[in-house]
């Protein structure tokens, strides 16, 4: 049976795929890892290779069964963002630059107040674009063509 869906969803994730937490709770109390999915309708996160538990997979076809360990999902409240000058785990906080850009820092009462940089891995889609036309595809020559002048009223709808 799974997880079923959270009561109250965190509206404003301050914890990314790809940043870098420590586990606050919980039997890898301590253990520091890379969040490698997050879950966002359990408010969960799957962090990579700590809170493994065992899994009994029957075989079938093309694969065989036995016992696996697999990483199962802890609650967001139970990992905490490690600060990048100290080591420490902290609370993430936002602020804006002179330049005007939106930056996550490290908040918090061991906190050095350090720009959390944001996780590379998220520049990589996870479903890449397709490069080809598909036959649902508007033609570009189509999205190209000119079909309103201006100056000459050209296209116009009647009003």
């Amino acid at each position: 049976m799974g997880w079923k869906a959270a009561e109250k969803l965190i509206r404003h994730w301050k914890i990314l795929r790809g940043d870098n937490v420590m586990i606050i709770r919980g039997k890898d109390k301590g253990e520091t890892g890379l969040i490698k999915r997050v879950i966002r309708s359990q408010n969960r996160v799957i962090v990579d290779g700590k809170n493994l538990v065992k899994k009994h997979i029957k075989q079938g076809e093309g694969h065989t069964g036995g016992i696996f360990s697999i990483e199962a999902p802890l609650h967001v409240s139970n990992v905490q963002v490690v600060d990048p000058v100290t080591g420490k785990p902290c609370k993430v906080g936002y602020k804006y630059l002179e330049d005007g850009t939106k930056v996550r820092f490290a908040r918090g009462m061991n906190a050095s107040g350090a720009v959390i940089p944001r996780p590379e891995i998220l520049k990589e889609r996870r479903k890449p674009r397709p490069t080809s036309a598909g036959p649902k595809d508007t033609p570009i020559e189509l999205v190209l063509e000119k079909t309103y002048d201006e100056k000459a009223g050209i296209g116009m709808p009647d009003l």
